[in-house]
């Protein structure tokens, strides 16, 4: 079976080591020039700590396993703690592992077959799916037949506007923005905690681990309309929204956001769709299920979504839309589940108004004390 994946994130490069294990012909295209390995630590937990057992990765995981929020400060303008949380008791999961974003790309990578081909710096731009196979049209003007194509193309996902119809058509707005930026790690080494300021409808929060360290700004907001790949507009709209708050650290923030080329900023927006299969296609992680950056739970979704795509195409005797079927059933409850999730971690991270921040750093207090 020859396969087409588009996107190397997560869902993408666990499908390439997957399907590979059950012989396809993978070719994975990235419009990017490499798999995008910046951002913020993010979390595996639950199931997904299963499969990467089952993959034999889960001892190089725990190897690389971060601990810089596992407590989250609350700040005043000057700095002084208001109240704090151990953000493992924010989690439904026993063992939730957090690491770098770019330890686990490279981990998962280092499982992918050698015979998996890639064509980064391309993408699909048109498919025509003519019931025996797909035909695909790159960028680069290159031609291919794929018995099957998965989109793990992430939020913005190509592969399903060229299927489905417009994102806008499954976007769940959930009213926030962040970004991510790289800052120079502190004198005084990792620590274990991460830092936030709160103003109505706004944070601002530094993180450090290892030698590594990184700043966010999240503000709530009506939907922006920007170009998502417009790096300056990212800023504009970022300065815009902090200008003339000079509380805490937030004009040192500011200027490292200005300087960081791989600056990161997009909504927090979930995926909805009734079906995220049509024909010989079919969506694999944000590209199907967004559940947003506030549930902690779109990694694990994609590891799940790769590894439950491959359990259903094994098991279905070469009949495709069987598998998707099969598929849809095993995820629907862990992504339905995560998309529920968000509300407390949008009033915990960026309380709306002043009363709510009082609100929340009182409860924290509370609960720290009882």
């Amino acid at each position: 079976m020859k396969i087409l994946i588009s996107g190397a994130g997560f869902a993408g490069l666990s499908l390439a080591r997957t399907l590979s294990d059950l012989g396809a012909d993978v070719t994975v295209v990235e419009r990017a020039p490499a798999a995008r390995a910046g951002g913020a630590p993010i979390d595996i937990r639950g199931d997904a700590l299963g499969v990467i057992e089952d993959w034999g990765i889960l001892p190089a995981v725990r190897d690389r396993q971060l601990h810089s929020t596992e407590f989250a400060r609350f700040v005043d303008a000057g700095g002084r703690e208001l109240a704090a949380l151990p953000l493992a008791a924010a989690s439904d999961s026993d063992d939730d592992i957090e690491i770098d974003r770019e330890d686990l790309i490279h981990i998962i990578d280092r499982g992918v077959p050698a015979g998996v081909g890639f064509r980064f710096g391309d993408s699909a731009e048109r498919l025509d799916d003519h019931d025996e196979a797909v035909s695909v049209e790159f960028a680069s003007g290159a031609r291919d037949d794929f018995d099957l194509v998965v989109g793990a193309d992430g939020l913005h996902s190509r592969i399903r506007r060229l299927v489905f119809g417009p994102e806008s058509a499954y976007t769940r707005f959930l009213g926030v923005y962040i970004a991510y930026f790289r800052l120079e790690p502190d004198a005084t080494g990792p620590g274990k905690t991460m830092t936030a300021y709160n103003f109505p409808g706004h944070a601002a929060a530094t993180m450090q681990y290892r030698d590594s360290a990184i700043g966010a700004f999240i503000f709530r907001s009506p939907w922006l309309d920007y170009d998502y790949r417009d790096v300056d507009a990212h800023r504009r709209i970022i300065a815009a929204e902090f200008a003339g708050t000079r509380a805490w650290r937030i004009p040192d923030l500011l200027h490292a956001m200005q300087r960081d080329d791989d600056l990161y900023f997009d909504s927090a927006s979930q995926i909805h769709m009734p079906s995220w299969y049509r024909g010989r296609v079919v969506l694999v992680g944000d590209a199907a299920y967004s559940s947003a950056f506030l549930s902690g739970r779109g990694t694990s979704l994609a590891i799940l979504g790769a590894s439950r795509l491959t359990d259903a195409l094994a098991g279905s005797g070469g009949d495709h839309a069987a598998a998707f079927r099969r598929y849809t059933e095993a995820m629907r409850p862990y992504v339905d589940h995560a998309q529920q999730s968000v509300e407390e971690g949008g009033d915990l991270l960026v309380p709306a108004t002043q009363e709510a921040i009082e609100a929340r750093n009182a409860s924290l207090r509370a609960a720290s004390s009882a």
